[in-house]
């Protein structure tokens, strides 16, 4: 589950936020992984109490079309982040290799992740979530020896994540606070959650042995997350410290002197520095020495390797709960991942890295929209006393809730317009706006269904 927290997405969203904004956004991803502990705290309450999954419970409640149209929008997002695991990891092989491995080549390298992926999953689940433990272990040595190597300003850290502040902030650093939230938050994630904990045998006829199940499983989701915030706060403080406000000039001077191929990358101007998950190597490179560029692109690895494996098991679990229809695993991770690696291996081999994070910043806008599809059942079902019967939401979680889901939707909604809207197409537009209209019927049909649970539970109280 904290894999979903530590994808390429969101690493990529947490170096854009220290290069763009510096220290100034890290109460916005403090906060946003907070609200997802809670959130992920719903979809494990709901697999404890009922023994069903998500996509379960869907199926049983809502009619036909709602629910075939939701297991479709879950299957794009799991989809997108394949794609952003494909993209990642491609670019860690291009790293590693020092260019001597293409994007393309990467892309086709990652065909072999199911392989991969298969023969850790014949360990069992036990120690695939060891296994699990061990690529998240790697992502916080190496993205922890960044945050020791470059020393960021501890006062300016503690001041970034408790104050919540920004200081001569306009759009571009409020586009990365909505990117961070969007990159936190992942709908699939929701339903994967609450499968995961159906691993674990629980009296459900004994309310105590829930309640104390659900203790320790919002204990054990609070570690995990405590450990992914760890992490996503190195690299957001890394790039903080050492590229907040530097030019494109700067960067290639300091490039040259050092002797580094990837002066090029950038253009000779004064213009602020942008980077990505490729270009933020190679500054690190540039400025602390090959083994900073090196021990990134291994973290990024270990990014892209562990989440490909996360999105394999959402896939089956959203797939069996909505369609009772059981796929092997194999089946599953190659169905995602040849439609993940068509459309990525075409940009990499016919266009460039900057057509690459385009296609980044396009799924991390895609999986925005889809969180309302998540969060309104998550929790409609967990208010419903007929369905958690004495482990229903009380008030606070249903006033508190419903608030929360309405602000990231807002949020998320207004960071894909911005995101479209940049994109200067009236094609794009009209598109836009007709997709848009079904989108918005659905959603408020979601929200119809989401606000009768909530009142019928409340009369019932």
């Amino acid at each position: 589950m904290s894999i979903a927290f530590l994808d390429p997405g969101n690493i990529e969203s947490d170096l854009d936020s220290g290069a763009i904004a510096g220290f100034q956004l890290l109460w916005v991803l403090l906060w946003s992984t907070v609200i997802g502990l809670l959130l992920q705290r719903l979809a494990a309450r709901l697999g404890v109490v009922t023994g069903m999954d998500l996509a379960e419970v869907c199926k049983r409640e809502y009619p036909c079309v709602p629910r075939t149209i939701l297991w479709l929008m879950i299957e794009v997002a799991i989809i997108g982040s394949d794609m952003q695991e494909v993209i990642g990891t491609a670019i860690a092989f291009n790293l590693l290799s020092a260019g001597r491995i293409p994007l393309w080549g990467g892309v086709i390298i990652t065909i072999g992740d199911t392989l991969i992926f298969l023969c850790c999953d014949k360990w069992g689940l036990r120690k695939l979530e060891a296994f699990f433990g061990f690529l998240i272990t790697v992502m916080a040595v190496t993205f922890g020896y960044e945050y020791v190597t470059v020393a960021p300003n501890q006062a300016e850290v503690l001041k970034g994540m408790f104050v919540p502040y920004c200081r001569g902030c306009g759009s571009a650093e409020l586009e990365q606070a909505i990117g961070i939230v969007g990159a936190v938050i992942m709908p699939h994630n929701i339903y994967l959650h609450s499968a995961l904990v159906k691993s674990r045998q629980i009296d459900r006829a004994n309310n105590r042995e829930v309640k104390e199940a659900n203790k320790y499983f919002f204990i054990e989701a609070s570690i995990a997350l405590f450990v992914s915030f760890l992490i996503n706060l190195f690299v957001v403080a890394v790039f903080a410290e050492a590229f907040y406000g530097k030019t494109n000039m700067q960067v290639v001077s300091i490039c040259n002197e050092s002797g580094s191929s990837y002066a090029g990358l950038f253009p000779y101007n004064n213009e602020t520095l942008e980077v990505d998950i490729y270009k933020g190597g190679a500054v690190l490179g540039c400025y602390f020495g090959p083994a900073a560029l090196y021990i990134w692109a291994i973290g990024i690895l270990a990014a892209g390797q562990s989440s490909t494996m996360t999105g394999t098991y959402a896939g089956q679990f959203v797939m069996d709960g909505f369609l009772n229809l059981r796929c092997s695993r194999f089946a599953r991770v190659l169905l995602t991942r040849s439609i993940a690696i068509v459309p990525t291996l075409l940009v990499a081999f016919f266009q460039d890295l900057k057509d690459l994070t385009v296609m980044n910043d396009l799924l991390n806008a895609l999986q925005s929209i889809q969180l309302p599809f998540a969060l309104l059942p998550i929790l409609t079902f967990t208010s419903l006393t007929r369905v958690m019967h004495d482990f229903a939401n009380g008030l606070v979680w249903k006033i508190g809730g419903a608030l929360t889901i309405l602000g990231i939707c807002v949020i998320n909604i207004y960071f894909v317009v911005v995101y479209v809207t940049g994109l200067n197409s009236i094609v794009v537009y009209v598109i836009s706006a007709l997709l848009s209209i079904a989108y918005v019927i659905f959603v408020i049909y979601l929200a119809w269904k989401c606000w009768i649970a909530l009142r019928a539970s409340c009369l019932i109280n």
